[in-house]
């Protein structure tokens, strides 16, 4: 049953990889086949020159980004003739930034500043949106410009316009180009440009979060353990793969969600969020609890930092943009301790030093980030190419990780098939035929004798030998209760054998304890076998358990013939392969050992030693 699911899971996997393989195809086919003639995508709507800050004034380029960043930039120039030639209408997404379009000669066109209080869409609908409540917090936008509407105003090819671009924060977070972008289409190109220009990024990240959210869950359960590791792992890569997606869709929240405010909070919180998943992945690769409890004090300042920054936000005090610097300085700060924790680890730790190692452009692309943040000495992003770099890297490490360990859980099948045959041998040694031969020949006496004992002694031997049977179907340790009932059934038909020169004792401490089934068995036949038996007067065992500060203690004793245990072994009848697999089973199972001490002419004690530290593992 457990084959047929996981057969299902990986088919379900396969055929939802397959699906967003085939939808990113057929994106990027419509991409580059039929895009360009449906729109065109400028840094602005105008063409003549601008100027940032007061600065010169410079001719427009609108092939090339601006990537300068600003407080206030302003163009003046003419909306290309091809607009008014083909009806295209201009789509203008803004990231927090005010602006506002208007004549030469001071006639407003369009709007978008914190002065307002009520947004109308293209149908002259009011907008009702958070943002009245927060006025210096533009958010993310979208708008289209229609053609017809501009020209009913009086816009023409010929006339100059003014466009003014301002940010309301105090530290200047975005370049013209990241804040501002325009596109010419026919009706609404936000749409067009969406399905053109982001879906094929989103159908990539999308598998991102596909692999996250499937496929280490499942490698944490699919081998028959959780492991965090990878559950944060997969974690991780969910989160960055929506934090992706949200910068990819930045531009068009706005189309499905009429609050700007709540676009921008939407996509700073998907930032929040992912940060603190990465740091909870790395934390899990430690395993001191001096840096798991330094991991546990950032990871949590961190928390409350996006808990403080979401509560400022809604209470309408600061908004998520605000404290974004902040939070950059942070996020480096964080990274930097991890990665310290990492290197005090290494010292030691080889899985450290591989994290540590595949760790590294990440931390110093966050570094070189968050100082290009106040320095604007590039408009490169670091970020996301040492974030790629390291999660390639650790998804080949936890693949070969994965490989390893499914390599172990082949080799414990193994052992369980040697397991399993080795409490064959064990059952099998137990019920050799001159065992069976002398258990029925005393039942035989009995019934000429004492035909009630006869009958007692018939149906206790049927009870040993169904036990034995049983045990083959036993996987787990038993109680010693149960071990110890189907170990009077032994004794009782020897004893019929012996008669009075087979004594049995117990002294039984303790029973709250379990062990490997018929693993005592073979020591209290090597005792009355070996032992007792051998000696012409007979003896006695003693079946004894005690309790220690670190183990459960089965003893078996006997005052028989006793041997020399320094000497080599040889063929002197005893199930010495018996004896090895009980050692074994008892090992493997139970973490435990057998220990023998024999003198000649005085007897043998065989101990067995459970040691309670793998009790509660194996119940």
């Amino acid at each position: 049953m457990k084959k047929v699911l996981r057969s299902k899971t990986w088919s379900g996997i396969a055929l939802g990889f397959v699906l967003l393989m085939l939808i990113g195809l057929f994106v990027l086919g419509a991409r580059f086949c039929i895009r360009g003639d449906f729109m065109v995508e400028q840094t602005t709507f105008l063409e003549g020159e601008y100027s940032v800050d007061g600065g010169d004034w410079k001719p427009i380029d609108n092939e090339k980004e601006i990537g300068v960043r600003f407080r206030k930039a302003v163009f003046r120039g003419k909306i290309p003739r091809f607009a008014f030639d083909f009806k295209e209408n201009i789509n203008i997404s803004s990231k927090n930034v005010w602006y506002s379009l208007k004549t030469a000669d001071g006639m407003p066109i369009d709007e978008y500043s914190h002065t307002e209080r009520e947004y109308l869409d293209e149908h002259n609908e009011p907008y009702l949106f958070f943002a009245a409540n927060m006025p210096n917090t533009p958010g993310y936008r979208d708008r289209t410009l229609y053609i017809d509407l501009m020209e009913e105003q009086g816009v023409t090819p010929d006339t100059e316009l003014v466009l003014e671009i301002e940010s309301p924060y105090k530290v200047s977070q975005l370049s013209v180009s990241d804040c501002f972008g325009v596109t010419f289409s026919i009706e609404n190109g936000a749409y067009l440009l969406f399905f053109f220009e982001a879906l094929p990024t989103i159908m990539l990240f999308a598998l991102v979060c596909f692999f996250g959210l499937f496929m280490f869950p499942i490698a944490g359960f699919i081998l028959g353990k959780i492991n965090y590791r990878y559950i944060s792992f997969g974690a991780m890569c969910f989160m960055w793969g929506l934090f992706a997606i949200g910068q990819k869709i930045s531009g068009y929240l706005n189309l499905w969600i009429t609050d700007p405010t709540v676009c921008m909070a939407i996509v700073v919180m998907l930032y929040y969020l992912f940060v603190i998943t990465t740091l909870f992945y790395l934390k899990s690769n430690l395993e001191r609890s001096v840096t798991r409890a330094i991991a546990n004090v950032t990871a949590t300042v961190f928390i409350i930092m996006t808990v403080a920054a979401a509560a400022l936000h809604f209470t309408c005090t600061i908004d998520l943009s605000a404290t974004m610097p902040n939070v950059f300085i942070y996020t480096a700060l964080c990274t930097v301790i991890i990665t310290v924790l990492l290197i005090i680890e290494a010292k030691n730790n080889r899985k450290a030093i591989i994290i540590l190692v595949s760790w590294t452009p990440l931390t110093i692309s966050v570094i070189i980030d968050a100082l290009n943040h106040y320095l604007h000495f590039t408009d490169i992003d670091f970020y996301s190419f040492g974030l790629a770099v390291t999660m390639i890297y650790q998804i080949v490490s936890l693949v070969l990780d994965l490989r390893k360990q499914y390599i172990e859980a082949i080799r414990y099948q193994q052992m369980q098939k040697e397991l399993y045959e080795a409490k064959v041998s064990v059952m099998v040694s137990q019920i050799q035929p001159h065992f069976m031969y002398n258990a029925l020949t005393s039942i035989a006496m009995m019934c000429q004798i004492d035909p009630d004992t006869a009958q007692e002694a018939t149906v206790t031997f049927a009870k040993y030998l169904r036990g034995n049977m049983d045990s083959l179907r036993q996987t787990k340790p038993i109680p010693f209760d149960q071990e110890l009932e189907h170990l009077k059934k032994y004794l009782y038909i020897e004893k019929l054998r012996f008669g009075d020169k087979l004594n049995i004792e117990y002294d039984i401490q303790t029973t709250d304890f379990v062990l490997p089934q018929l693993s005592v068995q073979p020591l209290v036949e090597n005792a009355v076998k070996h032992g007792v038996g051998m000696k012409k007067q007979g003896g006695t065992v003693t079946i004894s358990t005690r309790e220690t500060d670190s183990a459960y203690e089965v003893v078996i004793s006997d005052d028989g013939v006793g041997f020399d245990v320094t000497a080599e072994k040889k063929d002197d009848g005893r199930s010495h392969v018996g004896m090895e697999n009980t050692r074994r089973r008892i090992r493997d199972m139970c973490g435990g050992e057998v220990k023998t001490e024999s003198t000649v002419g005085e007897g043998t004690t065989a101990t067995v030693i459970l040691p309670k530290s793998h009790q509660n593992r194996v119940r």
